[in-house]
């Protein structure tokens, strides 16, 4: 009986790696990444940064003044570019509004 790949889901309630309940992450349309808290975020550069809250936004478009956390900026800011949804090259937009 071969094992089962390593990136396949687990049943809703299941024990992690370090015997923790299971996270809840729910993808929103054109918005944020909805994580039930609290949680740690480990950044691109190794730093990690945490949110005690019950339900954390992590921005999933990178236009956050408060990358990694959501805050609902894509709202307000210009998109410029092609017609993926990645508009923006995936990059920041410090300043931009």
């Amino acid at each position: 009986m071969a094992a089962a790949p390593r990136d396949t889901a687990t049943v809703e309630g299941a024990a992690g790696p370090r015997g923790a309940a299971a996270r809840r992450v729910r993808m929103v349309p054109g918005g944020p990444v909805l994580v039930e808290g609290p949680v740690e975020v480990v950044l691109e550069d190794g730093r990690t940064v945490t949110s005690d809250r019950f339900l954390v936004a992590l921005c999933a478009c990178r236009r956050s003044r408060s990358y990694p956390f959501c805050d609902t900026s894509h709202r307000r800011r210009v998109r410029t570019g092609d017609q993926d949804g990645d508009q923006d090259g995936g990059q920041r937009g410090d300043g931009d509004v």
